[in-house]
């Protein structure tokens, strides 16, 4: 593998790694309705497991409420059941067009649980980078004994990879350390 290409895919997979952290945290819940919430329910219609987003819009009027609007009216009753049987915890209200939910406010000890998730998953991600840098690693010293690059090659991809990991990860950090605030935030 070239240097270009080393770099390419340890750049490439860290940002999926991001994207994929974002996409987690966007699900946790705070104080606030957030259309992300109910992101990762999957409504069971047409013989296909599918994601809410592509059956309805999803929006927060109020700052305790989610309001889900199908774009079939006749799969109401269908994105009810996938709301309930989600581990969310809410209480949809069907009034046969759209499906309200009413987000409670969270407990201190819920609170608490939040933010331990949000570390979990920000220690998941900081692995996963850490991986996608040795991975970057291997693949340059392998390239260096093929004689496809130069020792000084070798040396300023392993930097590159090395800045790119620090920078990856202060992102991280960044972003769930909003994401426990929001959490910690009182309403």
């Amino acid at each position: 593998m070239s240097n270009e290409e080393i770099l390419f895919d340890v750049e490439e997979r860290m940002e999926k790694t991001i994207s994929v952290l974002k996409n987690a945290l966007a699900g946790i819940r705070t104080g606030r309705a957030n259309p992300g919430l109910v992101d990762s329910v999957r409504v069971d219609v047409y013989g296909q497991p599918t994601p809410i987003k592509q059956l309805a819009s999803v929006a927060a009027p109020e700052p305790s409420q989610i309001v889900i609007r199908p774009f079939d009216p006749t799969i109401v009753k269908d994105i009810e059941k996938a709301i309930v049987a989600s581990d969310l915890g809410f209480n949809p209200q069907n009034d046969g067009r759209l499906i309200r939910i009413n987000v409670p406010a969270l407990s201190t000890e819920v609170r608490r649980k939040m933010v331990g998730r949000i570390k979990e998953l920000s220690e998941d991600a900081k692995v996963s980078i850490r991986n996608i840098r040795r991975d970057g690693n291997k693949a340059a010293d392998q390239s260096e004994k093929a004689k496809e690059i130069s020792e000084d090659q070798r040396d300023d991809i392993k930097d590159h990879i090395q800045t790119l990991t620090k920078k990856v990860e202060e992102s991280v950090s960044k972003a769930t350390s909003t994401r426990e605030s929001e959490v910690l935030e009182n309403d």
